[in-house]
């Protein structure tokens, strides 16, 4: 038995190194206002600028009615996501939307539709109730798996992800009327973090 062969070939395996394991690198990324305040439902979308395009992984999600209110307020999806929209309140809804992203009606009813809706084009796209005014959320639909929405202390972080050229999306309610979502251009290597300040405009 060559020992020194089945060494060297031992240490190749567990480095990676002859695996093709791609290195896998990380982001963290704080979002706060002009104030400095911390900025929850801010959502997040790494679209990788090299390299292969992500797959497409047909993708569910859920978007509920309950206490006449949309949970969560805010989503980040994949393109060609179909989103549930189960109504577990005792009161029929009315969800709608008319952004160019995506056009759709879920006319009156209880209970949760037999289909769900496809999301299959990039953009931001605002929910609306017809019957309940103050019910509103915000589905942002990226070309990338990797995705987040930060939470109440500002933090959003996205792992596993292949080391290279990245375009960082970002968008929050208060640019609701504007179809532009903010972009940084950057590059991923190992673990990193980014801070964000969101203004009145993208």
């Amino acid at each position: 038995m060559n020992f020194t062969k089945h060494f060297f070939r031992w240490v190749c395996i567990a480095s990676g190194l002859c695996s093709g394991v791609v290195s896998a690198a990380s982001l963290s990324v704080k979002v706060m206002d002009e104030k400095g305040g911390m900025l929850e439902h801010v959502a997040l979308a790494l679209v990788p600028q090299s390299g292969p395009k992500p797959t497409l992984r047909n993708d569910h999600a859920e978007i509920v009615q309950a206490a006449k209110t949309f949970m969560p307020a805010m989503s980040a999806v994949q393109t060609g996501t179909a989103i549930h929209f189960p109504n577990r309140d005792t009161v029929r809804h009315h969800v709608y939307s008319f952004s160019k992203a995506k056009s759709f009606e879920l006319k009156l009813y209880i209970g949760t539709p037999a289909q769900p809706v496809v999301f299959d084009t990039p953009g931001i796209v605002v929910l609306g109730c017809n019957i309940h005014d103050q019910m509103v959320a915000y589905v942002m639909v990226a070309d990338t798996p990797w995705l987040a929405v930060t939470d109440a202390q500002g933090q959003g972080r996205m792992a596993d992800l292949p080391e290279g050229e990245y375009e960082l999306q970002y968008w929050h309610s208060r640019w609701v009327g504007r179809d532009e979502i903010a972009k940084r251009r950057i590059r991923l290597s190992g673990a990193q973090s980014e801070t964000l300040i969101i203004g009145e405009r993208p």
